[in-house]
């Protein structure tokens, strides 16, 4: 396999094109002509499309929604699904989100990991194996998405205009191979609320949460209260007793209650700590008697609280290949009357979403919750690990890494995988590596770059030979 030995010759131009993709803000912008998804994403596409021509490609421009490169004979095709939009950056950077700069054997930039890095690689994997002249049955196709990060709007227009690879991966989420994914649905739990005062205090605001698939980190009520002192008494004997972590603030007689938790992604509740639990547990010690107030609380507190599989409300669901259903209250809010509770679910593979619902729905018989179902159920994918696809890049890896125990694994998130049929999540994060992926200072290291780019070029060689 010299194709292999010609990626180390690459390092230089893997290293420059690394670099300046990063430099181009790809978060999605308001739309402009033909450009769909806003200035910066078409950037990238562009600059992807014009590097693929020059690495000696055929490369195609889909209305500025996806594009592609490709190179190959033959009537089947094995796709690589990659995106070049990334999440906003966020505060906080040692390094400049946007400046790819090299520190320590590492480039910084917002989507060195997710997943401008992991593009470049497969993209030097390709022209590693085009030069080389090694001889191919199938087409091999990199597919460039545009706005992964906030709607897959590139990938519905790819699959209505062009046809769907024969296999594929995606180099967008971990090693060794992931062959399952769980399904996504994300609804409300809402509570119209006839009275918002009890026992002498008043719930004026409610909010917390940044998005239906993050563990929120903040959330804070707004209270009216007569007796401060009284109330102030009753804050010091709960933190006394329970230690969370939940500070006031008294002003008058208003006092802000504010509950600081630890975000995670949504598929991981347990790895973080919720904001929104905190700050329940907490209304659940102050309001005491019985309002619509206390009965959203009381309903939270004991069927939704702390528990992060479903199992107190309903749908508690559990399957031998992808294991619990992942249950994450991600935004919670007080609006027109009514508290709005926005749950993030991910449900087996072997289930479904009206199982979740239906369950859902018996449990909370009687109360005054309502539960208003969300658009989108973004179905279960699941490749079987005895398939050819995956037993391949089972087989690749273990070579390349000499990591010969590691199995197959199934995940709660979401990947491009499931976007077509026969397509599995193929690195590039190699277990145990910290998780930089939405986070600042993000970074891939050289290292890891170059070990990546020949673990794509020889996936592809077994895949298409």
């Amino acid at each position: 396999m010299n194709f292999i030995n010609l990626i180390d010759e690459y390092r230089e131009e893997i290293v420059k094109s690394t670099q300046e993709i990063i430099k181009i803000k790809s978060v999605e912008e308001e739309p402009k002509e033909n450009m769909p998804f806003g200035e910066g994403p078409y950037k990238a596409l562009q600059y992807a499309l014009e590097l693929s021509k020059k690495l000696g490609f055929d490369a195609k421009n889909l209305e500025g929604y996806a594009g592609y490169a490709e190179f190959g004979q033959g009537e089947e095709t094995i796709g690589v699904l990659a995106h070049l939009d990334v999440v906003p950056e966020g505060t906080g950077w040692t390094y400049p989100p946007y400046g790819g700069e090299i520190h320590d054997g590492k480039i910084y930039g917002r989507g060195t990991a997710d997943d401008k890095g992991p593009t470049i690689a497969t993209l030097y994997a390709m022209k590693a194996l085009k030069e080389s002249g090694v001889n191919l049955n199938r087409k091999i196709r990199l597919i460039f998405g545009t706005n992964e990060e906030t709607g897959w709007g590139c990938m519905h227009y790819y699959f209505k205009h062009e046809k769907a690879p024969t296999m594929g991966f995606t180099p967008d989420a971990d090693f060794p191979v992931i062959y399952g994914e769980k399904g996504i649905i994300v609804f409300n739990l809402e509570q119209k609320i006839n009275s918002n005062d009890c026992d002498s205090i008043k719930i004026v605001d409610l909010k917390g949460g940044n998005a239906p698939n993050m563990v929120p980190d903040y959330a804070e009520a707004i209270l009216e209260v007569e007796n401060i002192d009284s109330f102030d008494e009753k804050y010091k004997e709960y933190i006394k007793e329970k230690k969370y972590p939940i500070t006031i603030n008294i002003e008058n007689n208003q006092v802000k209650v504010m509950a600081e938790g630890i975000s995670a992604h949504g598929s991981t509740p347990e790895k973080g700590e919720n904001a929104i639990s905190y700050l329940m547990d907490f209304l659940g010690y102050i309001f005491e008697g019985k309002c619509d107030i206390c009965d959203f609380i009381n309903i939270y507190n004991e069927r939704i609280g702390f528990k992060h599989n479903g199992e107190g409300i309903g749908c508690g669901l559990e399957d031998d290949i992808s294991g619990k259903l992942n249950f994450n209250p991600g935004l919670i809010k007080l609006e027109d009357g009514k508290i709005i509770l926005t749950i993030n679910v991910r449900y087996p593979i072997k289930t479904t979403s009206k199982e979740v619902y239906d369950g859902i729905r018996a449990n909370i018989d009687g109360t005054k919750l309502e539960l208003v179902e969300g658009t989108s159920d973004s179905k279960p994918l699941y490749v079987p690990k005895n398939s050819f696809l995956v037993e391949t890049l089972m087989k690749v890896y273990k070579e390349q890494t000499g990591d010969i125990s590691s199995e197959p694994v199934t995940i709660g998130g979401g990947t491009y995988a499931r976007a077509m049929e026969n397509a599995v999540a193929f690195g590039p994060m190699f277990p145990g590596q910290p998780d930089v992926v939405h986070q600042k200072d993000e970074y891939i290291s050289i290292e890891h770059l170059m070990k990546i780019t020949k673990i794509y070029a020889h996936a592809l060689y077994e895949l298409a030979k």
